[in-house]
């Protein structure tokens, strides 16, 4: 739910919105002062401010200057609303950072429709904050093999140009990740980075997705909606897995990417765009084009600057870095103190084949740290038996029977527990144990959990 502030004196326009903003499906505050407006934005994160400009006890500018300065993570959009507003006052708000100018008496259409773009506005404006913190353009990829060296210098070429790419890679491998690095190395790189999952969005809906609608083109639904190639503008748009959109979509996105404008849906006037394009796709499309699934014509226009995307099974040395970068994040992020991996562990990571790549890697060191909530060292024995099928054939899987038996019988008593959801009574029942002989068998296979 976004979360809207009214900052106004007259208690008839604060009741009015707050009614109103509720039905909307809004959070709303409210309050008549800038000193009560200062201790609920301290209170409680808002997404969007509506504030006055006239207040009893202060100029709205000196408040709307006040957000300006807070925190940009808890900074919320403002939107000025006044019944003495002049072009002067306007101008003025808008380059102190404003993001609209509304007139009193207000337009509920008008306002709805501000409201909804200011949420949007901060929405993106977070998302690429993050994305600054989480890929700065000296750490474009974790690995030190040959492909990840590979990818990263053609990155460092090609980011800064305005060529289209088309990323390959099996499921898992890391495509997005790419495609971000790409636009954090671009001229783009202080404009949105906006994404669309071509395969996670019903056919029904995905023209809606990617052009927006206006005037109610959709019966009971907002007036007006921005579609991502308009929310990209100025942009990257991030087409993935774009390989599984229908025929139809596809013809429509040929003549976007031609023209760099298109007509949204129920609307009459076409919107210009300048959107980089950058799609990926797991499938052959070259295989996709001979069965008649994918436009040969969209084909050439997306694969101007081919990536290849190497699966992690072709990586491995990269492994123990990744794993090391995973516990890392899952530790700060559950609030762990440093965690390390033994030897042992790391080989049999090493040995598996990794059909889910990454993703699956990932997976799998947050499920260990999990399941192992006071494990300061990860060892062979808390992994789970899926990273070691592939080594499993050979000798020196298990050094002798027992380590075998300890290893697959803690595995099994895992898997029962969180099926009895940490309730230890109901896993010893699953398991045909008293309570305590399973305390004890959790003692000695070093399983830790808090029920």
């Amino acid at each position: 739910m976004n979360h809207v502030l009214v900052v106004d004196d007259e208690t008839e326009i604060r009741t009015t919105l707050e009614e109103i903003l509720r039905e909307e499906g809004y959070g709303v505050g409210s309050a008549a002062t800038a000193g009560d407006a200062a201790v609920l934005l301290q209170d409680a994160p808002y997404d969007v401010v509506l504030l006055d400009i006239w207040l009893p006890d202060r100029d709205g500018l000196e408040v709307l200057n006040d957000i300006r300065r807070m925190h940009h993570d808890a900074r919320p959009e403002v939107v000025i609303i006044s019944g003495h507003g002049t072009i002067e006052t306007a101008v003025k708000a808008t380059k102190l950072g404003a993001y609209d100018f509304l007139e009193k008496p207000l337009s509920l259409d008008r306002t709805l429709i501000v409201l909804k773009n200011a949420v949007e506005a901060r929405r993106l404006r977070s998302e690429n904050e993050e994305f600054k913190r989480q890929f700065s353009a000296s750490s474009v990829l974790t690995g030190e093999s040959v492909p990840v060296k590979a990818l990263r210098q053609q990155i460092r070429l090609m980011a800064p140009t305005n060529g289209r790419v088309l990323i390959y890679g099996e499921s898992g491998t890391g495509k997005e990740l790419i495609a971000r690095s790409i636009h954090a190395e671009s001229l783009r790189r202080d404009r949105v980075f906006v994404e669309l999952n071509c395969a996670a969005i019903p056919e029904a809906h995905i023209e809606a997705e990617l052009f927006g609608y206006r005037h109610g083109a959709h019966p009971g639904g907002p007036l007006e909606q921005r579609g991502t190639l308009e929310r990209a503008d100025g942009g990257t748009l991030f087409l993935d897995e774009v390989g599984d959109m229908s025929l139809k979509t596809q013809s429509k996105v040929l003549s976007a990417l031609d023209d760099q404008m298109f007509t949204p849906l129920g609307g009459a006037q076409p919107v210009r765009v300048d959107v980089r394009v950058i799609a990926s796709t797991n499938k052959d499309l070259e295989e996709e084009i001979a069965k008649g699934n994918f436009r040969e014509d969209l084909f050439y226009r997306l694969n101007v600057v081919p990536f290849f995307v190497p699966p992690l099974r072709e990586r491995k040395q990269d492994v123990p870095l990744l794993a090391r970068e995973f516990l890392a994040d899952f530790g700060r992020q559950y609030g762990r103190p440093r965690i390390e991996i033994g030897e042992e562990a790391i080989n049999a990571l090493m040995a598996y084949h990794w059909p889910g790549n990454v993703r699956e890697l990932r997976n799998v060191i947050e499920r260990v740290l999990i399941l192992n909530p006071r494990v300061l060292r990860i060892e062979r024995k808390h992994l789970p038996p899926l990273t070691q099928k592939s080594s499993s054939r050979s000798t020196s899987e298990f050094s002798t029977l027992q380590q075998a038996r300890e290893a697959y019988e803690r595995e099994y008593i895992l898997k029962k527990i969180e099926e009895a959801r940490n309730n230890i009574s109901h896993a010893a029942e699953l398991l045909g144990l008293e309570r305590s002989h399973l305390y004890r068998k959790m003692k000695a296979l070093d399983i830790v959990v808090r029920e």
